[in-house]
């Protein structure tokens, strides 16, 4: 197999399939039904060989609106490796993106490469994982009804930087969200889906710790005895907290923006879990 040979493409949902066997191969938990939520949600290629019948390499790019766009999904296949394929599969979705600012969040392997494209590390981020354990529901925390979604949109996006209601929209279809309400205005939400092996809890934005704490704990409680992964900012201070619910400290991962662009304040709203590496 040689470069020549390899031909990059529109990712379509026909490759799915075949996608899922690279992430597998990469030890990945993903499901179909994941990899069909992030390509609904995203633009993407893959790379295909003469014949296109193996898929070779993937990559995706989940846009928020004009501003930001997040780079998931980027594997290749170790039969395909040190040939620059990561690399051109990386400059044409930047090219898809256009001006937006990009993030990621990378594996050690991964991040140099990111770094000769122009990605700056911004932090890390912590992957927590098991077994919920039995816990009682908080006060002042609820599920979502519908009209919270609009509440919801504007304090994910103080927090976050960027417009992402396609995402939330979507993620309130596949699983839950949560606020916290006391009485007057939503002053935090969280959501909770099926992934992977179990499922995952994030978002997560509220205004400090203990809000984020409550936000977690409502899902746990509803999630007992069932596998569940929080990604967290290491400056979080959640991560010994998850350990002390169950959730062992696993893995890490390098969050990584191209370009470093100032900002503007102090958010009163942070984002105390992602909704996935993939969806920051």
């Amino acid at each position: 197999m040689t470069q020549s040979t390899i031909s990059l493409t529109t990712l379509r949902h026909e490759h799915l399939e075949r996608a899922l066997r690279l992430s597998r191969q990469a030890g990945w938990p993903h499901r179909l039904d994941d990899w069909q939520l992030a390509l609904d949600l995203s633009a993407g290629l893959v790379a295909l060989d003469t014949d296109a019948a193996t898929v070779l390499g993937t990559v995706l790019m989940t846009p928020y609106k004009r501003d930001v766009a997040t780079i998931n999904m980027v594997i290749v296949d170790e039969a395909a490796r040190g040939r620059g394929l990561g690399r051109q599969l990386m400059e044409a979705v930047i090219a898809l993106a256009g001006p937006r600012t990009l993030r990621l969040v990378a594996t050690r392997d991964g991040a140099p490469l990111y770094r000769k494209l122009g990605f700056w590390e911004t932090g890390a981020i912590v992957q927590h994982q098991g077994l919920a354990r039995p816990s009682a529901p908080p006060a002042k925390v609820r599920p979502a009804e519908a009209h919270d979604i609009f509440g919801i949109i504007e304090l994910d996006k103080s927090a976050y930087g960027a417009d992402r209601r396609d995402l939330l929209r979507a993620l309130a279809k596949v699983g839950q969200l949560a606020v916290l309400d006391r009485g007057q205005s939503i002053t935090g939400f969280a959501a909770s889906r099926a992934f992977g092996r179990g499922e995952v809890i994030g978002p997560v934005v509220a205004q400090n710790i203990d809000d984020a704490k409550a936000l977690i704990e409502f899902f746990l409680a509803r999630s007992e005895g069932r596998f569940v992964r929080v990604d967290t900012p290491e400056g979080s201070q959640l991560s010994a907290w998850l350990a002390d619910q169950g959730l062992a400290r696993v893995d890490d991962g390098i969050a990584m923006q191209r370009p470093i662009v100032a900002q503007s304040g102090c958010a009163p709203f942070r984002t105390f879990a992602l909704a996935s590496q993939a969806f920051g």
